[in-house]
């Protein structure tokens, strides 16, 4: 018989991997809220702006794999442990010594990439305790870490306006020291822990097509998200000339929808399959992209739009979830670092892009046309692997979930 979701797994470590991952995302994005301010003290053009944004997303996506060796070789709970370490010495140097260059800003990006790793540890951390059948809504749960972006374009800016920005690090100090604190004494590795796997062994997934699908299919939904995530500030500000205050709390609207929907996504998945699931969410985003490309004439109208695209690709994260620990189960830990990998490396392209965008041609829209494209053949994908993907692993015999 079948256990409740709330009976089969670990409560604690659940509810620890959410407050690691929130937390780290929080200060993985913060450059983004705060960069209205530091691109007027610094003096930075629309390219530098959007490269500085991207860059904790490329070193987030990047660290993920060395995460993900860690969390096989170490356990989640230490390879948790020493991320949240780094990214804590990394904003008290920066809250010490100050941020003065681009280099600098720069420079603090590609060690918030440790807190966007996060993913890679939070996920396994997580999904090691909880059968097939409930993959999704477990990973859902703590993948909803992701609102932590929320946090981020919420406070950072009105914090930036009433301390300072520099000192915005240090007050992202207390929250991070308490979360290290609870996580160390709450999380606990699972007893079913698969053995660790030799850089071979990480090489021979990669000769597996399906692990190159499931990094494709989430690069388009996560890379949207946290693309836009990290630029919607400098979007909002740009386009509508919004205070950093303001244009932080449209962004934080909107990343809030693509944060609460994500557990949606993976519970929609569980329901009936993640195959069709991920069919519709990248069909509602391919559209709200394109319509997002041409600039809406009000914020009210642009919010409209921006806030639905980020729910959509926040429940495409969660379906994608639902379907990489059933095809990968003994290779969780390095599928989730390949995956959260390709996620980002979209964030980066998607925020960079719209950085280079708006240098070359004044505006947004060739970098959001792409991406909706992208989407487009995320559904070409999708439907060319389906059949196959239900007749082998996913079919009735091999797997209780819906696939």
């Amino acid at each position: 018989m079948q256990k409740s979701f709330w009976q089969a797994g670990h409560k604690p470590t659940l509810f620890s991997a959410f407050l690691y991952f929130d937390l780290s995302f929080m200060v993985w994005v913060l450059l983004g809220p705060l960069a209205v301010q530091i691109a007027t003290d610094l003096q930075l053009s629309p390219a530098e702006k959007g490269l500085m944004v991207a860059t904790p997303v490329l070193a987030g996506a990047l660290l993920r794999i060395v995460m993900g060796v860690l969390v096989d070789h170490i356990q989640p709970k230490k390879a948790g442990l020493l991320g949240q370490v780094i990214v804590i010495g990394a904003l008290a140097t920066a809250w010490l010594h100050g941020i003065h260059t681009f280099q600098h800003a720069l420079l603090l990006g590609i060690f918030l990439g440790f807190a966007g790793a996060s993913f890679a540890v939070a996920l396994p951390l997580a999904s090691r305790w909880y059968p097939p059948e409930h993959q999704g809504t477990a990973l859902g749960i703590a993948g909803a870490g992701n609102s932590g972006t929320v946090l981020a374009a919420l406070f950072a800016p009105g914090l930036a306006v009433a301390f300072g920005w520099t000192n915005v690090f240090g007050l992202a100090l207390i929250p991070l020291v308490i979360v290290l604190i609870a996580y160390s004494v709450m999380a606990k590795d699972s007893p079913d822990t698969p053995p660790a796997k030799s850089l071979s062994q990480y090489l021979a997934i990669l000769k597996d097509k399906d692990a190159w699908w499931f990094m494709f299919f989430y690069s388009v939904t996560f890379g949207g998200f946290v693309g836009l995530a990290s630029s919607l500030t400098i979007y909002f500000n740009d386009i509508y000339s919004l205070g950093p205050v303001v244009a932080g709390y449209c962004t934080a609207a909107a990343v809030f929808a693509g944060s609460l929907a994500r557990p949606i996504g993976g519970y929609i998945a569980d329901r009936i399959g993640g195959i069709r699931t991920l069919l519709m969410m990248y069909g509602l985003a391919g559209l709200l992209l394109f319509v997002m490309s041409f600039g809406q004439a009000t914020l009210a109208l642009s919010l409209l739009v921006v806030i639905p695209v980020m729910a959509v690709l926040g429940m495409g994260n969660g379906a994608v979830f639902q379907l990489v620990p059933q095809r990968f189960r003994k290779e969780i830990g390095v599928m989730t670092g390949l995956v959260g990998m390709a996620g980002g490396i979209g964030g980066f392209y998607l925020a960079a892009s719209l950085g280079w965008c708006k240098q070359l041609t004044g505006n947004y829209q060739i970098g959001l046309l792409i991406f909706a494209a992208l989407a487009g053949l995320a559904i070409v994908g999708l439907s060319s692997v389906k059949t196959r993907w239900r007749t082998t692993w996913g079919s009735a015999t091999m797997t209780s979930a819906k696939v």
